[in-house]
């Protein structure tokens, strides 16, 4: 039988609560004793899950603002999710408290009877009230080893800072071939939600494999920390005005200026290498700069966000054939939510599958693939079709019918990889992105002889 996953995190650019609507607000919540430390607050927070006490914490640990975006019945029905699909509850295993931004974070690791570990991260205000929380997949990174293709020899790594100067500071780090150059250059655009430099999920590190495989072969390529993870305690405060201007393409035209210094990088010979949402963002980055020799996009969607969400949600819900009262309960809110962003019914300050009124507003008169159509750059499309995320059938046919006769766009699909490029076989879930594993070679190909191709010119 295959094993669903549902969705944990659907927020879009940064997780307050795991889903979110207009709820119930508790105007009296007491005040958290002073002997308590966050780390004590967390582990309470897991406590009232475990024992089906949701709702005393909803009272007394969370603030108002979380309690506008969410209701008790919906954080009851996230905890369902959570053990149907992670099993039974075992044990916290340990815990972690870190500080962001002026936040103090807590990290809970639990492990279940099924899938084993899973993080509550728990973010605190100055007054040790619940701000925000988010069940995330723990941390095995440290599993991940790098792919065969990858000659460690033949490139050297050294650190960056995107934006600098700005209040928007990124760190990131230049891979550039051994050797004088100058070399044509890959920047690196994230997809959704707060990623790394590496786009790590488990133990994958799919833009560490680019990477690597790019610069064993002759192409420079800078990767950077995406805003909504380096800054994500502070962006907690500016979600009702956050677009994806602040979220990726700001950032990722300062990447694209980084090179004047840099007698190695080929400035003539510049590319943006998107993955799905930064995929989806490629041509519209492309149409605000004249730096770019080409852009090259990878599982990029052309439909809009919410509803790759929704169609995301009943795909995993009925992958075992059966959608229980439960999962169906998932589906109507987020349906009710996707609605509610096609209509733009969404108030000033709510927040909305994890963005507000802005955000929405500006994607829905985006067009990823009229935006394309109107540059004269080349573009290389990529596309796996055991991709369930983005898909073959609805997403990269309408790529493929808008520029399979276009001289200026090159189109290809592979049959055996995922929406990380990664190659699998049998039904697509996304238990296989734990499974460690590298981006196929002939992608690390392709893209090298593309570019090898127009940087000739």
């Amino acid at each position: 039988m295959i094993k669903k996953i549902p969705i944990i995190q659907i927020g879009i650019i940064v997780l307050i609560v795991i889903a979110s609507t207009t709820g119930c607000i508790t105007e009296d919540t007491p005040s958290v004793p002073e002997e308590q430390t966050e780390k004590d607050i967390a582990l309470i927070l897991m406590n009232h899950f475990i024992n089906n006490t949701i709702s005393t914490a909803y009272n007394t640990l969370f603030t108002d603002e979380i309690k506008e975006q969410t209701t008790v019945t919906q954080l009851e029905l996230i905890w369902t999710q959570i053990t149907s699909t992670y099993g039974d509850f075992i044990e916290i295993t340990s815990t972690k408290t870190t500080e962001e931004q002026g936040y103090i974070i807590v990290y809970v690791t639990c492990n279940y009877a099924d899938l084993g570990l899973l993080d509550t991260r728990v973010v605190f205000d100055e007054n040790k009230s619940i701000a925000g929380f988010q069940f995330a997949p723990t941390d095995i990174s440290d599993q991940y080893q790098p792919p065969d293709y990858a000659n460690s020899t033949l490139f050297t790594e050294t650190n960056v800072t995107i934006g600098e100067g700005t209040e928007w500071e990124l760190p990131g780090t230049l891979s550039i071939p051994t050797g004088d150059g100058p070399y044509p250059v890959v920047v690196l655009v994230h997809g959704s939600g707060p990623n790394d430099r590496d786009e790590a999920i488990g133990p994958n590190k799919p833009f560490k494999d680019l990477a690597w495989g790019l610069a064993s072969k002759g192409i420079a390529v800078l990767r950077y920390e995406k805003r909504t993870k380096q800054y994500s305690s502070t962006i907690l405060n500016q979600l009702s005005s956050f677009t994806v201007n602040e979220e990726t393409i700001y950032d990722a035209l300062e990447a694209i200026n980084l090179f004047d210094n840099y007698d190695t990088i080929d400035n003539n010979s510049v590319y943006v290498l998107g993955h799905s949402l930064g995929g989806m963002l490629a041509p519209r980055i492309a149409g605000q700069t004249t730096a770019l020799k080409g852009v090259i996009l990878m599982a990029a969607p052309t439909r809009h966000l919410e509803e790759l969400m929704i169609n995301q949600t009943i795909y995993l819900t009925g992958l075992d054939g059966e959608i229980t009262q439960e999962e169906q309960g998932q589906i109507d809110v987020i349906q009710d939510q996707v609605e509610q962003i096609r209509t733009l019914s969404i108030a000033e300050d709510e927040i909305i599958l994890g963005a507000g009124l802005a955000y929405w507003e500006d994607l829905s008169t985006y067009y990823p693939v009229q935006t394309a159509e109107s540059l004269s750059i080349p573009m290389l499309i990529l596309q796996g079709k055991r991709d369930y995320q983005v898909t073959y059938e609805d997403d990269y046919t309408q790529w493929n019918n808008t520029f399979a006769d276009n001289q200026n766009v090159t189109m290809n699909s592979y049959e055996t990889l995922n929406h990380l490029f990664i190659s699998g076989e049998g039904t697509p879930t996304n238990t296989e992105y734990m499974t460690p594993s590298n981006v196929d070679e002939q992608i690390i190909i392709d893209i090298v002889n593309w570019i090898t191709n127009f940087s000739g010119e």
